[in-house]
């Protein structure tokens, strides 16, 4: 795969980089992007794909099951950054249909690090569960996935508000929060209300 892959950058480099030289010049010199994109690491979830993005327009945080982790290393810096330096005015959390992720929570497994990170998503289910419990007709297996899958979304924007850093900027009208869910299905991407 690795020979194909290469191959791909010998035509982009002959293609478009060759036909957008100045633009890719341009980001030879820096970024500026104005989008904090958060989503999944899965490989049918490329956020440049699915939204058109040109390079250069989202700066992305990728993790399996799109987490917002309340203490991680890794997604603070990535915060800081996007917020202190690139002065992001946007911040996106995008989860999917099919999660592999979501579909995991609550389940046993003999995997000894993905539970562990699960634990950032362990509350879905309960607020889902307890949501069922009010609907006069549950949802079959797959309506209930979904729920799980957007209540993830809301979940993790909780857990981002959480950070003094976005607590400020959006108290100071810096930045924006969205929630925002891909339907592997239709290609479309919504927002999580």
């Amino acid at each position: 795969m690795i020979e194909k892959f290469l191959e791909g950058n010998r035509a982009f480099v002959t293609g478009e980089f060759a036909d957008k030289k100045a633009f890719y010049a341009g980001l030879a010199k820096g970024q500026n992007p104005k989008v904090l994109w958060i989503g999944c690491s899965d490989s049918r979830v490329t956020p440049e794909r699915i939204t058109s993005a040109e390079a250069g327009e989202l700066f992305v945080h990728r993790n399996i099951g799109n987490i917002v982790p309340l203490s991680s290393w890794s997604f603070a810096t990535v915060l800081e950054y996007a917020l202190r330096h690139l002065k992001v005015e946007e911040i996106a959390v995008c989860g999917h249909s099919d999660c592999g992720a979501m579909k995991a929570l609550g389940k046993e497994t003999e995997d000894v690090y993905i539970p562990l990170w699960l634990n950032n998503a362990g509350e879905v289910l309960m607020r889902v569960d307890a949501e069922i419990r009010r609907l006069p007709h549950p949802p079959d297996e797959r309506g209930r996935r979904r729920m799980v899958e957007l209540e993830n979304v809301r979940l993790q924007i909780a857990h981002l508000r959480t950070y003094p850093l976005v607590r400020r900027a959006e108290a100071e009208g810096k930045i924006r929060v969205h929630g925002l869910y891909f339907d592997l299905d239709s290609g479309r991407v919504t927002r999580v209300p």
